[in-house]
């Protein structure tokens, strides 16, 4: 039997962006609930265990000017540190590899020590119990013929005034039954709009030494041959844990990815780098809550912070608020934050004029 339950405003999705928008919301006295698919908090912020610290498997840096997840991790006292920068380049194509001067790929940008993965971790745990729902994929969401949404879960009913999506919003068109109350304008640009890290594996080899740095190199290559088609340096405050990390395109992963991989690093760096301690491969087209059916035909990135994404759908009760939509930094930590802000501030100016329209009918 399916339980009701009413609530000013439903998150779906527990990523960063979700973490932030419930936060504020509570913040804000709201009654709020993030509803989320998986079993963990955190979607594309997802880091692996590796003490000292941790290596992530999702988002990674962030970068100069990105107050939002400056301020956030200070806030929540978590450790940064600057991406290792000193060193030359790899560049490999058919011809060979050859050694270029200086590090050409990467830009200054901050860690996080604990892992990127700690962020949403530290965020979830000031929610107060229960706000947070772990394994509670949304199925629909409906308009109610008394006014406000109905969000569907395998499990429950939930009433709701306001409803923030904090997922791609090509993933919220495929998973979630919005029934015919989209409209069709707004159906084509989110089944349109790429996923970011969607169509890409991510590969960390952590190593008992950064042993590249002894020979003059910043961990950075670029490559025309793959299967990994950029590799940086993934180590972590004084070179512990000791690791490289590269993207290489999701439908690259097969039987034979891992020996490729592992071939391909030996070419690049010596034969040291043949025999990782660990080889962590996260095909995020694999993740069922992050990627889409087709998302590797999507490829239109000029679609991400379109300006439909900035108006709140559903009666003015929908808002969007995964990085995707972000009209300034999107594909970033930021991003997310900056969607979660926004979304917060139509949901919450939408249900101020609702109640001052409720008042004064009275």
């Amino acid at each position: 039997m399916l339980q009701h339950h009413g609530h000013d405003v439903v998150v779906v999705g527990a990523g960063i962006a979700g973490l932030a928008a419930t936060a504020a919301l509570v913040a804000a006295g709201r009654d709020t609930v993030c509803l989320e698919a998986r079993e963990r908090v955190g979607g594309r912020l997802l880091s692996a265990a590796a003490p000292p610290g941790a290596l992530d498997l999702g988002a990674t840096w962030y970068w100069k000017g990105e107050r939002r997840v400056a301020d956030l991790a200070a806030r929540l006292g978590i450790d940064t540190f600057e991406q290792p920068l000193a060193g030359d380049t790899l560049v490999q194509d058919a011809t060979g590899v050859r050694r270029l001067h200086g590090n050409l790929l990467d830009a200054p940008a901050r860690r996080f020590a604990p892992g990127a993965e700690a962020l949403a971790r530290a965020l979830a745990a000031e929610l107060p119990a229960d706000v947070v729902r772990p394994d509670s994929p949304v199925t629909a969401i409906h308009r109610r013929a008394t006014g406000g949404l109905d969000v569907r879960t395998p499990g429950s009913v939930l009433h709701a005034e306001q409803v923030i999506v904090a997922v791609p919003p090509a993933l919220a068109l495929a998973r979630i039954d919005f029934g015919s109350h989209l409209s069709p304008e707004l159906v084509r640009l989110a089944e349109a709009t790429p996923v970011w890290m969607g169509a890409v594996a991510k590969v960390v080899a952590r190593y008992p030494a950064a042993f590249w740095r002894e020979a003059g190199l910043a961990g950075a290559a670029a490559s025309r041959t793959g299967p990994l088609q950029e590799v940086h340096d993934m180590s972590g405050p004084g070179g512990r844990p000791a690791a490289l990390f590269g993207f290489a395109a999701a439908q690259a992963v097969g039987p034979d990815f891992e020996q490729a991989v592992t071939a391909q690093l030996a070419q690049l760096f010596g034969p040291a780098a043949a025999e990782p301690e660990t080889l962590h491969i996260q095909d995020w087209s694999g993740e069922r809550w992050t990627a889409p059916p087709g998302v590797h035909h999507l490829a239109d990135h000029s679609l991400f912070g379109h300006p439909l994404y900035r108006r709140s759908a559903l009666d003015g009760r929908l808002h969007w608020a995964s990085t995707e939509t972000a009209d300034r930094y999107a594909g970033h930590i930021e991003g997310a934050l900056t969607a979660a802000e926004r979304a917060v501030t139509a949901s919450l100016t939408k249900q101020a004029t609702a109640e001052e329209a409720n008042s004064c009918s009275r």
